[in-house]
This record gives C-alpha cells, structure tokens and sequence, in this order.
C-alpha cells in the first residue's frame, strides 16, 4: 500500500521545537527516543502491539507539499526552516517489536534513532498511530479470549469515530476478529467481508416469512437471518424454521439465525432448543447488540448456546477506555543518555539507547522482560531489576530461562530493512504469542503483574543519573 504522510500531522508545538533545533544549530544531534507505554489498557495485564507497518509506511512517507509550507508560512516560520522542511525526508533508524506480539508497561515498542529534528517532527503521528491501534487490537483479543474459540465479527463500522474505522479495523483483525462488515477495510486490508441483512430489509416486507424467503432464494449459501424485527420466539425463529426447511428440499442450508436484542441467555437457549427439535442442529446461532468481553463471559459462563459474535460499539470504540497512556521520550541526546526527571517514579524514563530482550520459563511462556542497553550482549546480563524498588530483583538462571529476541531492525538510514507480513499472518503470530502468556495475566479480574526490569548495567545509569540530578538540584 502507498501513502503519502502530510508532515502537518503532527502536534504544533513540534513543528516550533524542530524550528528551534534548526535556528540554534541543533538539527543535527543525534537522538533516540523510546515509545512505550506506562500502564495496561483496561485494567489488564498485558496488550497487543498494533500499528507498526503502517507508522513506519507513515514515518518513510513524512514529507511537505509546497501547499504545506505556504500554510505554515501565514504562521510565521521562517523562510530557512520552510526550506529545510520543503525537502524533509526522514533518515533514521528504527526498531521495533514485531507487530502482533504481547507487550507490557515500559517494553520499549519502537525506538527512533536520528537527527533530533527529525524523531522530533515524528512523535505525534507514531504515537497517534500506535497508541489506537494497540489499544483496539488490545480490546479485540480479549474479547476473542472470552469468546472461548467461538467466532467473533467486527460490526463497528457505522459507531466508529469516521475514518478511525479503517485503522480500527485493521487493529481488531490482528486482535482476532474473523471478518468484518467494513466493506473498505476488507478490501484495503484483504479482511474478509462479512454481513447479511437489517432490520429494514424484513420491515420492507408485507411480512417476516417473505422477507426471509426472498433473501434465502436471492442468497442460499451460508445465509443468515435476523430474527428479532417482531418477536424472536413467536415469529422470527418459526419463520427461519420454515425458511430453513424449504431451503433443504432444494439442496440449501440455512447457516444462522441472528438474535440483536433481548435476554441472549434465554432467547438463545430457547432458539436452539426450537432448532433442534425441528432437525436444524447445523443451524448457528449468531449474538449482536453491545456486546464486550465482560457480557460475553457472563453468556458462555450461563451455558449460552452461542456459536458466533458480531461486536460493534464497545469493540471497535473501545468503549470503556477511549485511549492508550502511550508516550515518547527522549533517552539519548548527542550520544549521551538523558533521564527526564519526576517526583512520581512511574514518570521518570529509562535512559540510554535500549533495546528488549524477553526470557521464557521452563514450558516456553514468558516470564520476565529485560531492557538493556544497546552495546550489552545477553549473556553480560546477570540480574534484572525493579527501576524504582531496590530490593526487588530476579536473577539471571539460565537453565530455567532462555532468552529470545523480541526487538528488531525495520528501518536503517531511512531505508526499509524488514518486509511486513500479511495481515493474516500477523493475526496468526498474535493468537501464537498470546498462547505463550501465563493465564494468570489473562484474567480480566486482577491478573497478575508481568515483570519488566532492567539489566544491572542499565539501572546503575539510571540511579547515576537521578543522583546527579538531585545532587544540582
């Protein structure tokens, strides 16, 4: 996919810091800044990371127009810098997370490496990106996890906030969903496209039973009806019985029934048993109407008889966070590790050049998360660390624990160095990972913390340099 990415994406206070760097000389110090995220979305244990191919796609593409630069002068940037963005080009580095893996609070999920000025001008539209993406992708798999291996269909493209659908889209399709009614992203994405019929159809109708036969003749193949225009008991499911029943004397099945209101515990039940009895145990019962993890948990756990969901508003919205705590910080300035100060510990980042190196436990899950600093080589690390609490501290037992590389190259000098898989293949690398997590951080209730630390050396850095800090405070 190509993109064109205005440079006018970006916050405006970073085109008046990267006018700064041009005006004092400091365009060109070399930089690296760390996007990573503070705290679990959801209350949970754990996230997916989602986003990436198209952030770098972004970040390649980050250029001016000469409409952009005629626009920012009636701001009043000066004609020099005009110039300088007019041919902008980004030549850094960046690594990363593969897209689909599981992350957690401080895992650095990429990490930008160039002339100040130009990681600079990138922050708010890699996190913009990044921070939305995880954060549906996130939602998707839990609700996939609470499903119970039963489908679940995106059908959150009409409460979406407008074109954040495409990217939603893409973001729950790696979290999980089989299909969606976004008929753009399926296309854009190679999602496959799924949906039947509304409510409206059948009202359109002089009756439900015309309705339902005429969309069965028209479609006969893995149709499927929407039972609830009337009343599910009485109408919908007798008339998709009928239906289903001349759908078989000419060779058809009827695939679902789609039940979008009322108790779906009970009416659920009660359509199966009505199914059942009339021959139709092939016939799937399909559950819509505000669906989320939490509800379809208490379904599944009721014994509901549930064979697919179709998730809209609390899905592809993420309505119950509306955003991701992700951040970008600088950690190295001019080759030299900086530390951006705070009383609140949580808020004081890890300094240096970094990169991520997990280990896994004896049954292949993972187990602790390290951060190092670039130069040091794995078999170096001896201990990690807890960065705020002294006492806390895991060491490094390799027959219990083997490491695995989790943080890799994309970009070098501007310059894609790793292909990006399909997006089938991503879905299927995130269902792999999130398979290699401990249940324990699954559980939507108070699941448990996963550690990330830092290597010795990196915490000795960091101790150096909020004593220092202290000391010419």
């Amino acid at each position: 996919m190509n993109i064109t990415q205005s440079g006018l994406y970006t916050d405006f206070y970073e085109l008046t810091m990267a006018q700064g760097y041009f005006r004092s000389g400091r365009k060109d110090a070399p930089a690296t800044f760390d996007l990573y995220f503070r705290t679990p979305p959801f209350s949970g244990g754990y996230a997916i990371f989602a986003g990436l191919e198209q952030a770098v796609q972004s970040a390649r593409a980050f250029s001016y127009v000469p409409d952009d630069i005629a626009y920012l002068k009636t701001l009043g940037f000066h004609d020099d810098f005009l110039a300088w963005l007019g041919a902008f080009r980004f030549t850094g580095d960046i690594d990363a997370f593969r897209e689909g893996d599981i992350v957690f609070p401080d895992d650095i999920l990429m990490r930008i490496s160039a002339p100040v000025i130009e990681a600079q001008l990138l922050e708010s539209m890699l996190l913009n990106i990044i921070n939305f993406q995880t954060l549906i992708a996130t939602k998707t798999m839990r609700i996939v996890s609470a499903a119970r291996g039963r489908a679940v269909m995106d059908f959150g493209l009409r409460r979406a906030q407008a074109e954040a659908s495409m990217a939603a889209t893409r973001a729950a399709f790696i979290g999980g969903a089989i299909g969606t009614s976004n008929t753009l992203a399926a296309k854009e994405y190679g999602i496959p496209a799924m949906g039947t019929h509304a409510h409206s159809w059948i009202q359109s109708f002089e009756s439900e039973y015309a309705a339902f036969r005429t969309f069965a003749e028209l479609y006969p193949q893995g149709t499927s009806l929407l039972v609830d225009t009337y009343d599910t008991l009485t109408s919908g499911v007798p008339n998709a019985i009928r239906v289903a029943r001349e759908m078989e004397a000419h060779g058809a099945k009827l695939g679902a029934i789609r039940l979008d209101s009322g108790d779906m515990a009970y009416l659920s039940k009660k359509a199966r048993a009505m199914l059942d009895e009339a021959g139709l145990g092939y016939v799937r019962i399909v559950a819509s109407n505000q669906l989320d993890e939490h509800l379809i948990e208490s379904l599944l756990d009721q014994q509901a008889p549930i064979d697919i969901f179709g998730v809209g508003t609390r899905m592809i919205c993420s309505y119950d966070q509306p955003a991701l705590d992700g951040i970008y910080k600088l950690c190295s300035i001019n080759n030299s590790p900086t530390i951006k100060f705070s009383e609140n510990p949580e808020k004081i980042n890890n300094p240096g050049k970094k990169k991520v190196i997990r280990y896994l436990d004896t049954q292949g899950k993972f187990f602790i998360d390290a951060l190092a600093l670039d130069e040091e080589s794995e078999s170096a690390i001896k201990l990690i660390r807890h960065p705020a609490i002294a006492f806390q501290k895991t060491a490094v037992n390799r027959s219990a624990m083997s490491p695995e590389p989790v943080f890799f190259p994309v970009v070098r000098a501007g310059k894609l160095v790793a292909g990006f898989p399909a997006l089938q293949a991503t879905q299927a690398f995130a269902r792999e990972r999130f398979a290699m997590l401990p249940d324990e951080h699954k559980r939507f209730a108070n699941p448990h913390v996963y550690r990330v630390g830092l290597s010795e050396k990196l915490y000795e850095l960091r101790q150096n340099l909020i004593e220092k800090r202290l000391h010419n405070a």
